[in-house]
């Protein structure tokens, strides 16, 4: 949902705090990117982008978080990276680039609060500004390298090191060792299925690594999911 009560003065703020080639635009071109760029709220569980849909354009998060993810045929998931506070997603823009061919899905993880730049407003931007496009193209180089670390992961690394760093990386981020999600969310977030997460998640249990109730995993033991993240990796 729109927000079209936001005043110009703090859009503006917004534009100038997190893109740093705003002092490098013209007047003209600063006035391209207000004009095109708007405030936009999602629920937790909202879908912003999908291959049915047209290009979305540039995505900062203000608050929440957005995954972005891939899905199969058979409609299994893979997250490829997520994108929290100041982050900036580029691939939602993929139509400005040639070289990006596959499509991807974009699905709020929380209630979200997302500056959006038209794609057409920043592929003109990019033609007129090198500032602007140095920007665009360094993002989306960052964005394929965690895309390929999120398929090293999947493919290269034991389910019982990628649920542990998994959980502990959650709990740094959120500063809390007591984590609100569900196993079919780690699921879709891992990559795996939701009977799999589950099985572990009770071998962590058993361990008293975490205890389990319903829509919560409370992390007992920090360090012995560190310790399986580098166990795993002198087994592999």
């Amino acid at each position: 949902m729109s927000e079209s009560t936001i005043s110009s003065d703090i859009l503006l703020d917004y534009l100038k705090q997190y893109y740093p080639f705003y002092d490098k635009l013209t007047p003209s071109e600063k006035q391209i990117l207000f004009s095109c760029s708007s405030i936009v709220s999602y629920r937790k569980g909202d879908f912003l982008y999908s291959c049915e849909d047209d290009c979305l354009g540039i995505l900062l998060v203000l608050s929440g978080s957005l995954r972005i993810f891939i899905q199969s045929g058979e409609n299994r998931e893979i997250t490829l990276f997520t994108s929290h506070k100041g982050e900036v997603c580029t691939l939602s823009a993929s139509c400005m680039m040639r070289e990006i061919t596959f499509d991807i899905l974009i699905e709020a993880q929380e209630d979200s609060r997302i500056l959006i730049t038209s794609a057409s407003c920043f592929k003109k931007l990019m033609a007129s500004n090198i500032y602007v496009e140095n920007y665009i193209y360094r993002g989306t180089t960052e964005h394929f390298s965690d895309v390929m670390w999120a398929m090293g992961q999947l493919l290269f690394t034991r389910f019982d090191q990628r649920l542990a760093g998994y959980l502990e990386d959650e709990r740094i981020r959120t500063g809390s060792p007591v984590l609100h999600t569900t196993h079919e969310q780690i699921a879709r977030n891992l990559g795996s299925a939701r009977e799999v997460v589950s099985r572990m998640l009770k071998t962590f249990e058993k361990e008293g690594i975490l205890s389990l109730s319903r829509g919560t995993i409370t992390i007992l033991d920090s360090g012995a999911l560190r310790r399986i993240c580098r166990i795993s990796r002198e087994i592999s």
